[in-house]
């Protein structure tokens, strides 16, 4: 039987769900495999505003497939802000390939998060890069801190969560999906999910929402699951306060997660 956590299992307060900083979205309308049309971009945001979260990046992918263009995206989020009560970042899916490094180390702000320090970096579900250490050491030194985005969803990283380990090491941190941990990808990602937070191998959990109905832009269910499995106290940080510092350019101060000591028979929470 897996020891119990320090924080009991507890009734989640509903006035507290309505707060969420939502990091990774694609709901600019037109850009990549997100929102199609203007109006699933409104929907979209309206559904996001309606569950709880307050703030959103949207962060269109930069990859072979798609074109960044952070003018078009900031056009599009002020005709997005003008229609729904939702605060709109920018940012990016940043997919690790040389052009795309080559240009955000001669722009670091171009593909941070508002223009900040903090810069999502996707990986392929099924691979990684062999020099992944060595690529995100350059991102650093250029002024960016990567964030990984859903490695819970990389059948390697399934397997030995280690080179995560090696990557906060490093100086990044690490974005798990919502749905990850309400099962919408299936059991096998749902438990990587909770092995990273038990690990103390996340510090933020995201929508990577697509659409209203399959991909959502919702948290308040992996919040109030989570919450109620851990107490709100060690899990607000992961939906609130460090997506919050995220979009501030700010350190994140807590590191939430749950980690199993040495020598001991339970599990902590650590920052």
């Amino acid at each position: 039987m897996e020891p119990s956590p320090v924080f009991a299992k507890g009734v989640v307060r509903r006035s507290a769900t309505s707060e969420y900083v939502d990091i990774h979205s694609h709901v600019i309308y037109g850009l990549d495999d997100g929102a199609k049309s203007l109006d699933e971009s409104v929907r979209m945001l309206e559904l996001a505003r309606t569950t709880g979260t307050r703030a959103i990046v949207a962060t269109p992918h930069a990859n072979a497939r798609y074109r960044f263009d952070p003018s078009v995206i900031d056009q599009r989020i002020g005709e997005l802000s003008a229609r729904v009560d939702i605060t709109i970042y920018r940012g990016c899916d940043f997919h690790l390939h040389v052009k795309n490094i080559d240009d955000a180390i001669a722009n670091p702000r171009k593909y941070t998060i508002n223009g900040q320090s903090y810069l999502l970096v996707e990986f392929s579900d099924v691979s990684i890069l062999d020099r992944t250490g060595v690529i995100l050491d350059r991102l650093l030194d250029a002024g960016m801190v990567p964030i990984i985005t859903h490695p819970e969803r990389n059948v390697r990283l399934q397997e030995n969560a280690d080179p995560i380990a090696e990557w906060v090491g490093r100086g990044c941190y690490v974005q798990v999906t919502a749905g990850s941990f309400t099962g919408a990808f299936g059991r096998r990602v749902r438990s990587a999910a909770y092995q990273l937070l038990k690990r103390g191998l996340m510090h933020v959990v995201a929508s990577d929402a697509h659409d209203c109905e399959r991909r959502p832009p919702t948290l308040r269910e992996a919040y109030e699951r989570l919450a109620g499995e851990w107490g709100e106290e060690a899990i607000r940080p992961l939906f609130v306060d460090n997506p919050q510092a995220v979009v501030e350019g700010n350190a994140i101060a807590y590191e939430s997660g749950v980690r199993e000591l040495k020598g001991r028979k339970w599990y902590q929470f650590w920052g």
